[in-house]
């Protein structure tokens, strides 16, 4: 008798909840080092899409925030992801929907902002594309701003004077 693998309804699944193991998610570590693995196959053989958006990022001189490739968030690998915006931009080439909507889930569970392009696009119009990105990630700063003066200022601390 075979076992097949089926996946449950959007709406049965709940986000993961971090735990201690599998760097704040519940993953196995044979599991993680298997998806730390194929980030590396997929960095070393990268899609047209993802050579050209890599080049125009570069271009774009992001300052001190970098979108790295290939990274690795809980068990989902995204194209590309800046770790302390908590931003990730995925290039959509095909793939079963379901698994995608599921790790997309996941991901805004925990905080990450996902931007989603398809891959004609990226090479279609890929400085539109970078624009976006660029913008979702000055918002993204902007908002963090916002909120470390509120949680600052919250906390009773003394305001700065001008001396």
């Amino acid at each position: 008798m075979k076992k097949t693998l089926t996946v449950r309804p959007l709406d049965e699944r709940e986000a993961p909840v971090l735990e201690k193991r599998g760097r704040g998610w519940a993953i196995s570590d044979k599991r993680l080092d298997a998806i730390h693995e194929q980030a590396r196959r997929n960095r070393m053989t990268p899609t047209p899409a993802q050579v050209l958006l890599g080049e125009k990022l570069i271009e774009a001189n992001l300052g001190k925030y970098k979108l790295t490739s290939q990274q690795v968030i809980g068990s989902a690998i995204v194209d590309f992801a800046c770790n302390p915006l908590k931003i990730a931009v995925s290039i959509d080439e095909g793939g079963d929907p379901a698994l995608t909507a599921r790790r997309d889930k996941s991901l805004e569970a925990v905080g990450v902002l996902l931007l989603r392009f398809a891959a004609t696009r990226v090479l279609d119009e890929p400085d539109a594309v970078v624009a976006e990105i660029v913008a979702a990630m000055k918002a993204r700063y902007e908002e963090r701003g916002r909120a470390r003066k509120q949680n600052h200022q919250s906390r009773g601390a003394p305001q700065r004077r001008g001396y």
